[in-house]
């Protein structure tokens, strides 16, 4: 549900502007061309973080990578809410009940209500960044940079900023708040908030199954630094956006129960054991077990340039869940 970041550089700002992920030559073998990682850093408050499916009952642990998927913030403080292991199959499960006699739409056009939380009267997030993540957004999901076209789209209903300096630093424990005073429409309106993520987190979602326990919480949350051109240096191309919004159309981490059945609930997802850091070439953590991780996947957590596909089958998932949740107030 959580998207958390390895070692990165926060003194890096790279220039605005949307510049498509480093995809593989022809030739190569399946992954990204990599460079030296950089060292590691003391991962403090301003650090990027992950979506946090299987990140159950764990402790913040010294090193970057299990800092990465640990749920709870420093000193024990909980974390987002996160799925379990086992809504995997309890969703495939009452997905067939629930479709049962519905015919899932071809196309998706997801309202889009974005709430910018401002620290003080100068805004970190001006209305062409916003415009520039909702480019984004419709080509990922629009499968511009490889993958297939989910046939999900989304437009932007309107812009709402709300100078709360301690929402906005704190969106985590202040989620009750603050989506109680900004959320809007029902559980076809996708809220976006955009705020300081700290703790090593960039973003966390809600999933459609959440919706009828707690509609005002339903949305999704992205750090301001993570989006088209921002200061994260790894993940500035609006992916995290991306990612965070697969949960909140019902994908779960393509590493979601390791390599065990039934995974992540989708067949045309490779099993994978752990979840991807930085660029890797290659990367295979369930051997045998239907080819080499999903790596690339915007469900995975490799940095922005190496991100670059839905596959067919969540593409489907996406559409079953909105038949299932999302269409009807009923959901």
């Amino acid at each position: 549900m959580a998207r958390r970041a390895t070692a990165v550089s926060l003194a890096c700002l790279l220039a605005a502007g949307f510049v498509p992920p480093l995809r593989p030559a022809a030739a190569q073998a399946p992954g990204c061309a990599t460079t030296p990682p950089p060292p590691a850093r003391a991962l403090a408050a301003h650090a990027p973080a992950a979506h946090a499916s299987a990140l159950h009952g764990s402790a913040l642990h010294a090193s970057p990578a299990a800092a990465m998927r640990a749920p709870e913030g420093r000193g024990g403080r909980p974390g987002p809410r996160s799925p379990k292991p086992q809504d995997v199959a309890m969703v495939m499960a009452e997905l067939g009940e629930r479709l049962s006699g519905v015919t899932p739409p071809s196309e998706i056009t997801v309202p889009t209500r974005v709430h910018v939380i401002s620290p003080g009267p100068a805004r970190r997030v001006t209305d062409s960044a916003v415009q520039a993540q909702i480019e984004a957004l419709n080509s990922a999901y629009g499968g511009k940079f490889g993958g297939v076209d989910t046939g999900v789209r989304f437009r932007l209903e309107g812009i709402s900023v709300k100078e709360q300096p301690s929402w906005f630093a704190d969106p985590v424990g202040h989620e009750r708040a603050m989506k109680s005073a900004l959320h809007a429409g029902g559980p076809g309106t996708l809220n976006l908030y955009i705020a300081q993520l700290s703790e090593l987190m960039l973003g966390f979602a809600s999933y459609p199954y959440w919706y009828a326990g707690a509609p005002a919480l339903d949305g999704v949350v992205i750090d301001w630094r993570s989006l088209p051109g921002g200061a994260m240096s790894d993940y500035n191309k609006g992916f995290t956006g991306v990612h965070e919004i697969g949960h909140w159309l019902g994908l779960f981490h393509t590493f979601e129960n390791g390599c065990k059945a039934p995974g992540d609930g989708i067949d045309d997802t490779a099993p994978e054991a752990a979840p991807t850091e930085g660029c890797p070439q290659g990367k295979d953590t369930c051997p045998g077990d239907g080819g080499r991780d999903p790596a690339h996947n915007y469900m995975d957590y490799a940095h922005d340039r190496c991100m670059w596909e839905f596959t067919v089958g969540q593409a489907d998932r996406m559409h079953e869940m909105w038949a299932a949740y999302r269409s009807t107030p009923a959901a």
